[in-house]
Formats: structure tokens, sequence, C-alpha cells
């Protein structure tokens, strides 16, 4: 598939340590932990139908959303990879109401904390559409060798260190960043490896693309609500009108506009006053991906990567994508 010259992402992590001359292999191991806990959920996901781990887990998470069990499975996946990792000293989950620590010696010297969103898309499970991982890691400002505060979680986005997704669609694919721009490798089944398939990802200036659910039309802001009307509009100067392209996963959402060019919207509502999606499981991390892509990522007033965090669990109203859509939606607001 790659032929002989295939780069791993082992490889890659190693060669690109010295990007961070504090960890000194801390974080290289870290990520090495994320990627293979990335290949075990994947396994599960492309056996989904045959065993039984699709449908309903019976139980509410602190969102007030219906658990899958593929979203526990994935969950306690990465939770175990990272307590594996002892690089790690406590993770926050979209799955799980409180920090998750650990009380043996190594996991509290860990230097990481660690954001996730483990199964992202969730309502696509049972239907075979694509869905992902969202990831965001920061140093801990606690110290170490002492179990992590909140106040460890509730660093605003510009303080990761890295970020990532990995999507499980027709190939699986983990892309990341740690602040020196976005790479993607795709996962050989033959070989078994995160291969380098995407080097230093840079996201079209214009797209032709908005994804929104617009269901939800008639909630959403005025500014929002014109801003949609011109993307519909037909206009040959500025190759309007846009494509609508909406698949419920915010993962394979930004994948697609990522690569080829697009706007991402998910503004307040009437219902959800606040938002929907969560500030540092999923804003965060995607927002930093999108800003070494080149591209933007706003609250509809302000940089996202810009907000503190009150909150394990905050909501925000979220618009990533191409820089020049972000500005042009910007003059609507």
């Amino acid at each position: 598939m790659f032929g002989y010259n295939v780069k791993t992402l082992t490889q890659f992590i190693i060669e690109r340590q010295a990007d961070f001359p504090y960890a000194t292999g801390e974080f290289t191991r870290l990520l090495y932990h994320v990627g293979v806990a990335a290949k075990l959920v994947n396994k599960k996901v492309n056996k989904a139908g045959l065993v039984d781990i699709l449908g309903e887990a019976g139980n509410i998470n602190v969102q007030g959303e219906e658990q899958k069990k593929l979203d526990l499975l994935a969950n306690w996946q990465f939770v175990q990879a990272l307590k594996n990792s002892r690089e790690c000293c406590g993770v926050a989950s979209e799955e799980d109401q409180e920090i998750i620590t650990w009380d043996d010696e190594l996991s509290r010297d860990g230097n990481y904390i660690f954001c996730m969103d483990p199964l992202d898309g969730s309502s696509n499970i049972d239907v075979n559409v694509s869905i992902g991982t969202i990831f965001s890691i920061y140093r801990r400002i606690s110290p170490r060798g002492t179990k992590p505060t909140i106040e460890d979680f509730l660093q605003p986005g510009n303080k990761q260190v890295a970020a990532g997704y990995v999507v499980y669609g027709s190939s699986t694919m983990l892309v990341y960043t740690t602040g020196r721009g976005v790479y993607g490798f795709t996962l050989d089944p033959s070989i078994g490896e995160f291969c380098l398939s995407h080097l230093n990802i840079q996201t079209p200036e214009n797209g032709k693309i908005y994804s929104v659910n617009e269901a939800n039309y008639h909630q959403f802001p005025e500014g929002v609500k014109k801003y949609i009307d011109y993307c519909k509009e037909s206009d040959k100067e500025t190759n309007r009108p846009y494509s609508s392209r909406y698949i419920g996963s915010l993962v394979a959402d930004f994948h697609r506009n990522l690569l080829k060019g697009g706007i991402f919207l998910y503004p307040k509502t009437q219902s959800a006053p606040k938002g929907k999606l969560r500030l540092i499981y999923e804003c965060n991390p995607i927002a930093f991906l999108a800003e070494q892509a080149g591209g933007a990522a706003t609250d509809g007033t302000k940089r996202i990567l810009d907000i503190k965090p009150e909150s394990l669990h905050q909501r925000v109203p979220f618009f990533v994508g191409s820089k020049n859509m972000i500005n042009k939606l910007h003059e609507f607001l």
C-alpha cells in the first residue's frame, strides 16, 4: 500500500522528539500509547456488527446522553493505555463525571494531562457511519509526585502541547499536531502500523462546503441564519452556492473540511443557549489542529483557544474551518 519507504507513527514521533527538549522521551512514550489504544479501538469498531458491542449500554453520561456500549469500551481502552504509559497523571473524559487519577507513585509522577472524547459521533455507531476519537494533551501545572487537581484540566486551549483525532472510516487515520504543523497517519492493516500519509497538512483558505445541522435553522441567532443564506446564494464570483455536507460526527465533518476546505458550524440555539459541543474535549483540540493547518476557530466572538474553561464539561458555540470563511462568518455575526 505504501511501498517500502514507509515511516511509521512511532518512527515519526521519535524523530520529532527534539521538538520537546524538556520531555526527555516522556512525551514520545505517551503518544505511542495513544496510538496503541487507537489501534485496539479500531479493531473493535471493525467487528462491531459481529460481537455484542452495538446498541445502548443502558447508562446516561454526564452530558445527559445515552451511552453506547462502544462508547464505554473506547473510554476504558484509552484510560488503560494512558495508565500504562506512566507519563499521564490524570484523564478527563466526556464519559466520566469527574477526573480520573491513579494512586500509584509512578502515575502521580506523570507530567501530562489527557482530555478526550473517546468516541465522537456515537449516534452513528449502529449505522456504520464514520466515528472518531478526539484528544488533547497539556503539561500539568500541579507539582509532580502529587495527584493532579481540577486546575490542571481547566487550562485554556493555547496551553495544549498536543492534540489530535482518530477517524474510523473507510480507512483509519490518526491526525495530530504538537504545535509544529499537522500530520496524518493511515493505519496499514497488513502491518498493523499507522504510516505517514499526509505530511504537513494545510487547509485551503477558502472552501465550498458548509457543515451545519440545518434542522435547527429557526433556533439559530440571526447572524448565523444570514450566513447560511449567504452560503446558499448563487454568485459565480465567489463560487457560490456552497455545498451542504453534514455527517453528525465532528471528527468526520472536520476531517473532510480540513482536507478540502470548508466551515463547520455548531451555534448556540434557543434550546442550547450556551452551545452544545464541549470546550475541553472537542473544541480546544479541533481548534488547535485547525489553526496549525492555517484555519481558524471561534465561538462567534473570540478565539476558541483563548477561552479559560470554567468547568470540566463546559459547552460553547463552535465555528471552525477555512480562514476566509470564518472571517466572512464574523461579518454576519
